[in-house]
């Protein structure tokens, strides 16, 4: 869901090609045959992946007699081809990397399989390990599991430590944003050129709107009511906004209004900001060998207002596209993917760092892992436990989600909604009025789901007759 963009993906965007078991295809090519003891899988090209493909034929194949025909994609293109496979039900593809943002979209529209009949028949994959949170976020409406994370991520609130240390100050372990702003002015120019904080500023649903989204359920705003009214210039989003707006236009990073995933972590590393507030799934990068903030950097959790936590949730995970005539053998594939076994795999064959964690309780207590990761390891954890995607603000929602809502209109009107904020963060528009045409926009979106609702439960002839005086 979120299209962020990580530093560590453009050696391997630009290097990986699309390989396949038994042969080599073109960068996103077509799928290669096989027999009943092979599958064809749709992947997303980030580290973790590639690095399962590459020991998926020595171990999963070895093992099983199962080949596998990979094609690897970027993340846009990747959603692209999944959407295009599974709403029409080609059956080219028996299993996909999907997020839980199209996981429960795609499981209500009978896309993908549901999956509790393979757990139930596979009880060394251990699904009571797999965190709750996770758990909740790949179910549908209807209460079937539809997919199995391979990799999850909530998020934190990221400092120097050497800095607040230098300036007589503590961070909270669990800081509101009012303190937050108070420590951003505290620690803004502590060091020639150092901003007090980096919040994302760059348009997209996933960008500026993944964090910003968090701060609006804290704050008490909601996208839209249980009953389906548009709330986006609502008390508790217009108050978030502000403050989130004007937190980063007086102690945030230069540029702003352009600054994304990958430019906030740059700027921490390079020591353009004393704190940042994003995804667990930077400390890698931070804590890395050849990081130059290693070890100076502390993790507490995402700054709250009015809830008792605010960390959002997202994963890549495995689904089992409903036209697949080779649905036993998709499961073999996922459940060896996403077990604690394979995590122990990739750890002893490439090393601790490179496991693709946030979605195991066992995964926290492994010394091996904890060793590796030991500086951000238990406060990711924490912020995995503590989000809640059914729940997540203070009032209930018509859909799952955190920094998103669950719905197909939501990329779109969420990337149309950030594009006016941007603009407010650059000075161009004052946000009442980004936040009035984001009402217009969510108002035409909660329309159509309130008429659906009408026609759903309007009696049908025989009922109003029955009815009539």
């Amino acid at each position: 869901m979120l299209r962020r963009v990580r530093r560590v993906l453009a050696a391997t965007t630009t290097s990986v090609l699309v390989l396949s078991m038994t042969g080599c295809a073109g960068w996103g090519g077509g799928v290669g045959g096989g027999g009943a003891n092979t599958i064809n899988v749709l992947m997303v090209n980030n580290p973790q992946m590639v690095d399962l493909q590459r020991l998926a034929s020595e171990h999963f194949t070895k093992d099983t007699g199962i080949s596998v025909n990979f094609t690897v994609l970027p993340e846009n293109d990747l959603r692209d081809k999944a959407s295009q496979e599974f709403s029409s039900q080609a059956g080219q593809y028996d299993v996909a990397t999907l997020s839980n943002f199209e996981i429960p979209i795609y499981g209500q529209s009978g896309w993908v399989a549901p999956l509790d009949a393979f757990v139930a028949a596979d009880p060394a994959f251990n699904q009571k390990d797999i965190l709750p949170s996770m758990t909740k976020s790949l179910t549908g409406a209807n209460g079937k599991l539809f997919g199995e994370p391979f990799y999850g991520e909530s998020s934190f609130l990221m400092y120097r430590k050497d800095v607040f240390a230098s300036k007589g100050l503590t961070m909270p372990t669990k800081p509101t944003w009012p303190e937050v702003a108070d420590l951003a002015a505290k620690v803004d120019k502590a060091r020639p050129g150092m901003a007090g904080i980096c919040l994302r500023g760059q348009p997209g649903w996933g960008q500026v709107m993944a964090p910003l989204t968090t701060v609006v359920n804290t704050f008490g705003g909601t996208w839209f009511t249980k009953d389906w009214r548009a709330e986006v210039n609502g008390p508790g989003f217009r108050e978030a906004t502000n403050f989130y707006v004007n937190l980063v236009r007086t102690h945030g990073e230069i540029g702003a209004p352009q600054a994304g995933f990958t430019e906030c972590l740059n700027n921490l590393e390079q020591g353009n900001v004393a704190m940042w507030y994003d995804a667990t799934s930077a400390a890698g990068a931070l804590e890395s060998a050849d990081s130059p903030v290693r070890g100076k950097i502390g993790y507490v959790a995402a700054p709250v207002m009015h809830t008792p936590s605010s960390g959002w949730l997202y994963t890549w995970s495995w689904g089992i596209q409903q036209a697949s005539t080779k649905k036993q053998n998709a499961w073999k594939f996922i459940s060896w993917a996403s077990s604690a076994a394979y995590e122990k795999l990739a750890g002893s064959e490439l090393g601790w760092s490179r496991v693709p964690a946030g979605k195991r309780s066992s995964t926290y207590t492994n010394p091996q892992y904890l060793k590796a990761a030991g500086a951000f390891a238990a406060p990711t954890l924490a912020a995995l436990e503590s989000a809640d995607p059914r729940n997540p603000g203070l009032q209930p929602r018509p859909a799952i989600g955190i920094q998103f809502v669950d719905i197909p209109e939501f990329p779109d009107l969420g990337t149309r909604v950030s594009q006016d904020i941007s603009s407010a963060t650059a000075g161009r528009l004052s946000v009442t009025a980004a936040l009035n045409r984001g009402q217009q926009l969510a108002s035409d979106v909660a329309d159509r789901y309130r008429s659906r609702r009408a026609v759903a439960t309007a009696p049908g002839p025989a009922v109003a007759k029955e009815r009539a005086p």
